[in-house]
């Protein structure tokens, strides 16, 4: 091809700003307090990768007749953690605060405790943690 992408964004278009963000706060990323007003939003993630936030409003701004997806989203975000412990903990906290779960937490086949919550707007967020071996 001839040229290699030297960043990565993975970005996520919201109805509603403020709730995508606390969402992702509740996950332990750095996003910005004052930054729930704002049409666009980018936080960093392990590994050098950033995950950005856009509001429909924002996407409509620059795209001519603009029409918010409905459904379920088409991606999926996983966020690791150290512990399977800590993946019931956090599934626990975002169901706490709203999130509705697709999967409770359990030991998956392939290795990994593993659950499934939502976001605000649909997007499927998957959390794994490595079981131990025996």
């Amino acid at each position: 091809m001839g040229f290699r992408s030297t960043a990565t964004v993975i970005e996520i278009v919201t109805a509603d700003l403020g709730a995508a963000l606390a969402f992702y706060r509740a996950l332990g990323l750095d996003v910005p307090p004052d930054s729930d007003d704002a049409p666009h939003v980018e936080v960093p993630l392990p590994g050098g990768n950033r995950l950005a936030f856009d509001t429909e409003s924002t996407i409509a701004s620059y795209t001519e007749g603009y029409t918010p997806p409905a459904g379920e989203g088409r991606v999926a975000l996983a966020f690791g953690f150290d512990t399977p412990t800590e993946v019931d903990d956090a599934h626990a906290a975002l169901v706490g605060a709203g999130a509705p779960s697709v999967h409770a937490p359990f030991d998956a086949f392939w290795g990994q405790r593993y659950a499934t919550v939502t976001d605000p707007d649909g997007t499927h967020v998957d959390l794994f943690a490595a079981l131990p071996q025996p």
